[in-house]
């Protein structure tokens, strides 16, 4: 527990990315508190909180990428134990946000999924959402609670801007939906950007279709906020290499790698697949291609603004994480 101009809090870690919480007790200064969590023998998930919650700020680290279910029942519980035990409020700090490309009916008879889990936490007693570029900005309509949506962008961007590139750089929209991310990171490395013309005739399968912009002699950075299967991302590269590019490299914000990604990737002309840490990846997804950075000290300044009722808006800005905007 810490005490803040008066507050208690409490930061608690959950099973998805215990070392995303570790990353943020150690920028805030909040000691992470202890919870224990059981499995009965037929996988109901039990909860028990070992400690007084009762009229504290309690933030819980918990995305929701695989098992997405599994995650979700576990943050659900846990909230409700949190406001049974009389917690002040309940801040769920949810970098990766499960369902979230559920976010419309595509057909006449799909669920909004998106939209069914913003219920979900709401209902069990979350009374805010932190996340991190979530998969559409509508989501942040779901609910009637607040919630910020911070950028991975500026990381991004930093990381890059340290390789010093002396190639022209060209930043590339995987597709046409992610024109608007690529037009921003373009606009920060001032340069020029390129879209993928690419076709999904099923789920995780693209094809690619043509490319709008020049990248003959450029080093080409791709840019997406998902890379789930990777299959998208290393045919754009493949694509990309046709097309004349010198050097292609990759960014997301949220690696779920689900097989055959991590096998795509290293087979891929990409150079270096750039990541965050808003999924903890177990062995299996590690590549030496793949570079994972640290979220944790920008959650961390993001719990300490709401601690002290400070804007977030200064967070999500190139300018005011780094200090070196253009």
């Amino acid at each position: 527990m810490a005490v803040i101009e008066g507050h208690h809090i409490k930061l608690f870690s959950l099973s998805a990315n215990p070392q995303l919480a570790e990353e943020i007790s150690k920028e805030t200064g909040i000691p992470l508190s202890k919870i224990e969590l059981d499995r009965f023998a037929d996988g109901e998930i039990g909860i028990n909180i070992p400690e007084t919650v009762r009229g504290h700020h309690v933030f819980l680290v918990q995305p929701t990428n695989e098992p997405v279910n599994e995650n979700i029942m576990e943050l659900l519980i846990t909230i409700d134990a949190m406001k049974r035990a009389s917690a002040k409020n309940i801040n769920v700090i949810m970098p990766y946000y499960g369902y979230s490309r559920q976010d419309r009916k595509s057909k006449s008879r799909q669920p909004i999924s998106a939209k069914l889990f913003a219920n979900l936490l709401e209902t069990a007693g979350a009374t805010r959402v932190l996340s991190m570029d979530l998969h559409a900005g509508q989501i942040q309509g779901f609910f009637d609670i607040p919630i910020d949506n911070f950028r991975a962008l500026p990381i991004i961007v930093r990381y890059f801007e340290s390789k010093k590139f002396t190639d022209d750089i060209v930043i590339v929209a995987p597709d046409h939906g992610g024109a608007v991310r690529a037009r921003k990171m373009g606009d920060i490395m001032n340069c020029p950007i390129a879209i993928i013309d690419k076709r999904r005739p099923e789920p995780n399968v693209a094809e690619v279709m043509g490319i709008v912009g020049d990248v003959q002699g450029k080093v080409a950075i791709l840019i997406d906020d998902i890379i789930d299967t990777a299959g998208t991302i290393t045919a754009a590269a493949r694509a990309l290499i046709k097309q004349g590019a010198k050097e292609v490299y990759a960014a997301c914000t949220h690696p779920l790698f689900s097989p055959p990604a991590v096998e795509r990737i290293n087979d891929s002309p990409i150079q270096e697949l750039i990541c965050t840490n808003t999924i903890m990846l177990p062995e299996y997804k590690k590549s030496e291609k793949i570079v994972q950075l640290s979220i944790g000290p920008l959650l961390g300044k993001g719990v300490m603004s709401i601690i002290h009722d400070d804007s977030l808006s200064k967070l999500f800005e190139y300018d005011a994480i780094t200090g070196e905007g253009k």
